[in-house]
């Protein structure tokens, strides 16, 4: 197994209407081994379930000056510049973009091998929960997240994969936009179904250990959690 990836963006589009399997069509078929052979992971792809115009996707790099590399290798190439138009015609924005590191976790166990092109698409589904916190104090949630937080979504049925938070170096690619300025925590887990997202969420409201967590969580937020409900796409290696 390859080492885990220590800066990855996700990824989260606006489609134009209708155009969003379009684009997921032409990435799965001409976009994901043209960046992995120059250095990028394209870890997963997904279909934001409660918005059919959001694209969702992640994507890693062993380093900064890996991701520089790849990014540049890939949007001056000759398949982005055959393909370019039409991805675009495809997109009204593209720029929320957050820029992470790991924290815990490794969303690269699983299949080792990446389905091929017209797979069927999985019912599994991702929650990516983005937590936003007061500037640089993603250290500090860190380990609350870890000794509380973790521990009372896992009893409630989640299975928790990988977190990360702000990777605080600057863009070094600034072609390709990002969020800066943010200071964000981000969690993924898994679940084998909707419906089981659906039974985790009930359990949690019904949880005495997550009620009596709900006001220490409040307190280091300095907004709402945003949670995506995401699922698969059919060549998604994360899934």
């Amino acid at each position: 197994m390859r080492p885990r990836d220590q800066v990855l963006e996700l990824r989260n589009y606006v489609m134009q209407p209708g155009q969003r399997d379009v684009l997921i069509e032409l990435f799965e078929r001409e976009f994901i081994e043209p960046q992995e052979a120059l250095g990028a992971h394209v870890l997963g792809t997904f279909r934001n379930i409660d918005n059919p115009d959001r694209f969702v996707w992640l994507r890693g790099f062993a380093d900064l000056e890996g991701r520089c590399a790849a990014l540049d290798g890939f949007y001056t190439g000759d398949v982005w510049r055959v393909h370019r138009t039409e991805a675009n015609a495809t997109m009204i924005d593209s720029d929320d973009v957050l820029l992470l590191r790991p924290i815990a976790g490794d969303v690269t166990r699983g299949p080792a091998l990446r389905p091929p092109v017209g797979a069927p698409t999985p019912a599994s589904l991702i929650a990516a929960t983005t937590y936003f916190l007061a500037p640089h104090g993603d250290e500090t949630f860190a380990a609350f997240f870890s000794h509380d937080v973790a521990p009372a979504l896992g009893d409630a049925g989640a299975d928790l994969l990988a977190t990360f938070a702000t990777e605080h170096s600057p863009n070094n690619y600034p072609r390709l936009p990002v969020r800066e300025n943010l200071t964000v925590f981000v969690s993924l887990a898994r679940f084998d179904s909707v419906a089981a997202h659906g039974a985790h969420v009930v359990a949690l409201t019904h949880s005495p250990a997550w009620r009596a967590l709900e006001p220490a969580l409040k307190r280091a937020l300095i907004a709402p959690t945003q949670t995506l409900r995401l699922q698969p796409t059919a060549r998604s290696l994360l899934r």
